[in-house]
């Protein structure tokens, strides 16, 4: 993936930071990161479970970063605006109460849900095996989120920031781990051009193949923060300071009441 010439900044998508402020800043020393050369974007769910979240935003902003929503985001402006709990492994407690609470919120809430471009698709779970044009799923998505109305329930939604394991048609399972006969990562039911990047599921780890990049190393869970160059075909990653959530204390929500292939959006995942 050549920039056929080196004029362009290279674009550099970091997998799941969640409130992972310090390794941030070391992921963007081990890059040598200069505004002039590279172009940040994050996979989504930038907040939460991490220990700064209030710090993650504001240098985000800072440099200029741009990021695709994920579920720990859109679960943070869903509590700001009184439409969700806080839970008691929320970390974000400290950007509710900011100062600048109000700005970052209003940036965090104009993230699209998909970024496109000629070769890569950037998401935060994954793509539907049934959507040709993801934008024209994400806009309209988008712009009810613009407008403070988060269309929770919404299956495309759920969707996009939620997936692991599809069945050929797009039905997620009850289960997944494991994931029952039938169900496979979504992307082996991927066909699209693009190369998709995206994040979400830490227990895969660093995952590429000529379909996906899933980048998503589980910092919070005392792993990596992981960033892939795309111009160069490289990762670069650092570890985490240390472990700041355990995973066992994390067991995947199990369905109750809800349709054959779905899953409800009530618990936001890691």
């Amino acid at each position: 993936m050549s920039t056929g010439g080196g004029a362009r900044p290279q674009r550099v998508f970091i997998g799941d930071v969640q409130g992972c402020a310090d390794e941030l800043d070391d992921l963007l020393g081990a890059l040598d990161y200069h505004p002039s050369r590279h172009q940040l974007w994050c996979a989504g769910d930038l907040v939460n479970r991490g220990p700064a979240s209030l710090r993650t935003l504001r240098r985000l902003v800072e440099l200029g970063a741009q990021s695709v929503l994920g579920n720990h985001d859109l679960h943070l402006l869903g509590v700001a605006a009184g439409e969700r709990r806080l839970r008691k492994n929320d970390t974000f407690e400290e950007v509710l109460a900011a100062p600048d609470c109000s700005e970052l919120l209003g940036w965090l809430r104009a993230r699209p849900l998909v970024q496109l471009w000629d070769d890569i698709a950037l998401v935060h779970a994954g793509l539907h095996p049934h959507w040709d044009d993801p934008r024209a799923v994400a806009a309209p998505l988008e712009a009810e989120i613009r407008r403070g109305a988060i269309p929770w329930r919404d299956a495309s939604l759920v969707f996009l920031t939620r997936v692991r394991h599809c069945d050929a048609e797009g039905a997620r399972p009850q289960e997944e781990f494991p994931a029952p006969d039938g169900f496979a990562p979504w992307d082996a039911h991927y066909t699209g051009r693009r190369l998709v990047v995206c994040g979400h599921w830490a227990a895969r780890g660093l995952h590429r193949t000529a379909r996906v990049h899933s980048i998503d190393t589980g910092c919070i869970w005392g792993g990596r923060l992981t960033a892939w160059i795309a111009e160069e075909d490289r990762c670069v990653s650092v570890p985490a300071r240390r472990v700041y959530c355990d995973p066992k204390a994390f067991t995947p929500a199990k369905p109750s009441g809800s349709p054959a292939g779905s899953r409800p959006d009530a618990t936001p995942e890691s």
